[in-house]
């Protein structure tokens, strides 16, 4: 499909706009001794996070994380020996990886959670003999995997 140039050339307009709101990442890189990935923004702050708590950083040793490239647009940020990007606006947003990748990491914490309710449906559990077996449709114990 062709598009008309001042159609181009509009977007072309709203895109730079949206740009120049929109803070970039001036200087990336990995501080060993907080053990924070720190990125500057054209803003003038700084922000740093854990590199465990984004996605695909999550094994990352320190020595994956000294190189660090920023995209031309300020927006992006690749980490070469990992082959994993950054989205500077998602993270900005609050947003370490994929809405699939988020919703994964809220499973676990929640999955690990503990509460005085949980802890009291626990014991009572196991004190009516904790979880029933599995068992096949003769009355043997099934086996689960």
């Amino acid at each position: 499909m062709v598009y008309p140039k001042e159609e181009i050339e509009s977007a072309n307009e709203r895109a730079a706009a949206r740009l120049a709101k929109t803070p970039t990442a001036t200087a990336a890189r990995y501080d060993s001794r907080i053990g924070r990935l720190v990125i500057d923004l054209s803003s003038g702050l700084s922000i740093a996070f854990r590199p465990q708590d984004a996605q695909g950083l999550e094994q990352a040793r320190p020595e994956d994380l000294t190189k660090v490239e920023i995209s031309p647009s300020g927006l992006g940020l690749h980490f070469p020996a990992l082959d994993a990007d950054i989205y500077l606006p998602g993270l900005l947003e609050g947003f370490l990886g994929s809405r699939r990748w988020m919703a994964a990491q809220l499973g676990k914490a929640g999955g690990s959670a503990t509460s005085r309710a949980k802890t009291a449906a626990v014991r009572a559990n196991g004190k009516l003999g904790g979880r029933p077996k599995n068992v096949d449709s003769d009355g043997r114990a099934a086996h689960t995997r």
